[in-house]
Parts: C-alpha cells; sequence; structure tokens
C-alpha cells in the first residue's frame, strides 16, 4: 500500500517577516480536496507562537498543491495557525485579516535576489560592483544573466506549474541576480496562498544549488534598483461599475490611510521608496496613469474604460506578507464600496 507525503507548511511568529515552516504528515490514502487533510499539531514554542507551558497550536489546511519535486505521491497542504482549540485564528495568523470577498483579484509580482554562498547576488564579483544597470532587464546572455540563475528560475516555474499555480509571467530584473515571477489569482485569498507556496517552492529549490534567495527589499545600497512586490488588484464593483466618482474617492481614501498601508507593505520600505528607481518617497502618495514612479499606477486602460478595470498599488516591498497586503488593500477599498 502506498504512502502519500502531506507537507504541511505556515508562517511562523517571527516579526515584522514571518518565516515559512514545514513538515511532511504521512497518510494512506491520496487527498483530493483539502477536506482529506485533517487538523495537525505542531509545537509553538519553537516557532515564537507559544509558550513551553502550553505550546500545542494547530494546523488547519486551507490549500492542496501536487508536489511534483517530490514525487507524483507528495503535496504541499498550506495552512493557517489556530489556537489549541482549531477554531480560533492565532494573533500570528493575518490571513484570518483578510475580508471575504469571492469578486477581489489579486496580482502579485515579486522580485527577489539569488544569493551565492559568497554572500553576493549571482553574476557580482565578490568585491566591488558589476557594470551599472541598463542592459540586465529581460536580459540575455551569460554576461547579464549567467547560467545557473535562468536554470533555477525555469525549474522554479515548472514547479509552479505543476502545483496548479497560476503563473503569468518571469523575467530578469532591472539589477543584476534580480529576478521576478507574477502569480494572479481570483478571490481575496487565493493569491496569497498561492505566492506562499511559490516562495516555499523556489526556496527549497535553491537548498539544491547552496543559493540563498533574498527577499529584502534592498539588499544593496546605492544605484541600484530595489526590490518591490507590485499587487494589481480590483473587485466586481471595480471592474463592473467604477466611475471618475468613484476612482477619486478611492485614491482619497488610499491617501487617508497611506502610513497603514505603508506598515503592511514590508519592513525597511523607506530604503526603497525613496522617489528614485521607479518608486516614489514613502511619505508622499500620488497617483498616475501609467506612471511607475507614482504610489498607485492608473493603467491607461482603465482610464479609457470610462474608469472601470484594475489599479497597480507599488509601494508593497518583496519581503511584504501577501496576506497583511492584501488584507489592508481589501479593507480600504470596502470603505469606499460600502460606504
Amino acid at each position: 500500500m502506498p504512502k502519500y507525503k502531506l507537507e504541511y507548511i505556515w508562517l511562523d511568529g517571527y516579526t515584522p517577516v514571518p518565516n515559512i515552516r514545514g513538515k511532511t504528515r504521512l497518510a494512506a490514502e491520496k487527498p483530493t480536496s483539502i477536506e482529506d487533510c485533517p487538523l495537525w499539531g505542531f509545537d509553538g514554542s519553537s516557532t515564537l507562537q507559544a509558550e513551553g507551558s502550553s505550546s500545542d497550536c494547530m494546523l488547519k489546511p486551507v490549500g492542496l498543491y501536487p508536489d511534483a519535486d517530490r514525487g507524483e505521491n507528495c503535496f504541499i497542504v498550506m495552512c493557517e495557525v489556530m489556537m489549541p482549540d482549531g477554531t480560533t485564528p492565532h494573533p500570528s495568523n493575518m490571513r484570518a485579516t483578510i475580508i471575504n470577498d469571492d469578486t477581489a483579484w489579486f496580482g502579485l509580482e515579486q522580485e527577489y535576489f539569488l544569493f551565492g554562498k559568497n554572500g553576493r547576488p549571482l553574476g557580482w564579483p565578490d568585491v566591488g560592483y558589476p557594470a551599472p544597470q541598463g542592459e540586465y532587464y529581460t536580459g540575455v546572455g551569460y554576461r547579464n544573466v549567467g547560467n545557473i540563475a535562468r536554470e533555477i528560475v525555469d525549474k522554479h516555474l515548472d514547479l509552479c506549474l505543476a502545483a496548479g499555480i497560476n503563473h503569468e509571467g518571469i523575467n530578469a530584473e532591472v539589477a543584476k541576480g534580480q529576478w521576478e515571477f507574477q502569480v494572479f489569482a481570483k478571490g481575496s485569498c487565493k493569491c496569497a496562498d498561492d505566492m506562499w507556496v511559490a516562495r516555499y517552492l523556489l526556496m527549497r529549490l535553491c537548498e539544491k544549488y547552496e543559493i540563498d534567495v533574498e527577499w529584502h527589499c534592498k539588499p544593496f545600497l546605492g544605484d541600484w534598483n530595489g526590490s518591490g512586490m507590485h499587487c494589481n488588484f480590483s473587485t466586481e464593483y471595480m471592474r463592473e461599475t467604477g466611475g471618475e466618482e468613484y476612482f477619486k474617492k478611492l485614491m482619497e481614501v488610499f491617501e487617508k490611510y497611506k502610513d497603514e498601508h505603508i506598515a503592511a507593505y514590508g519592513p525597511d520600505n523607506e530604503l526603497r521608496l525613496t522617489g528614485l528607481h521607479e518608486t516614489q518617497s514613502i511619505d508622499q502618495f500620488s497617483w498616475g496613469v501609467g506612471d511607475r514612479g507614482a504610489s498607485i499606477r492608473v493603467p491607461h486602460s482603465f482610464i479609457q474604460n470610462d474608469y472601470k478595470g484594475y489599479l497597480e498599488d507599488r509601494r508593497p516591498n518583496s519581503q511584504g506578507d501577501p496576506y497583511q497586503i492584501c488584507s489592508r488593500i481589501l479593507k480600504t477599498v470596502s470603505e469606499v464600496e460600502n460606504a
């Protein structure tokens, strides 16, 4: 009788950025949905989620993904953390803060660097810097992207597609050693779930190459692009009704909660949001049509379609928690749409 490997993964209690944790549960029957994956306990005292005197926490499955890298009898089970009763969300459970809106669509653009054992981005010299930015974005050739990096990002793409994650694209980014992948999903939590699983798959893949994924938004100061996680978003009202009055009110409320958004968008963002390198300054809010230097980029198609469609928030950074990002955006949008 075959055994099935179910890798339960979750986010720990570390701040300001949680870590991905995982442990394998063996099952006698193949799961066909998350309903086939039971709650499972873990030691919260080892993940900053409980005291040793009362250490039990529970993992509640929320997503099931085929795990092609480990084999046909293997799955990844994305979980959220619950209190010992199995029904109360743990204080570290940011997924539970997201407003339930089945009409919400999200697209997240994850930028990152790949670091070698020398603690430098792949393709960088051991001392000093590579040639200035210019030819690296969507670049081709060993001088621009090396060899191992492209091999890794291609394998990661295949693993994500096999897992059912809806990647919409990958590319080399503006700085050397920097890459990006994009994930799109419908539903208030689905894109964030998929992004965390995609991150997990990339980190696990890089173990084989003795390479680390650097999620920090500005691993090098100076004239180098930081790493963002631009968030494209829409709701049914935004796509079907919209209108100029609605849009302007929405931007007013986004500006009203500027600081709350920044707080949810990842640590050290002041290093990245400087007003340079296609960013708006962290202490300002702006929107602009096609403007990659604005807080909110408004696609030309949005204006041409009578202020209907999607918008892009360019402030979230690469290290941000997708759950917190989607939660904050939906909270702000819902204040306008439910007024």
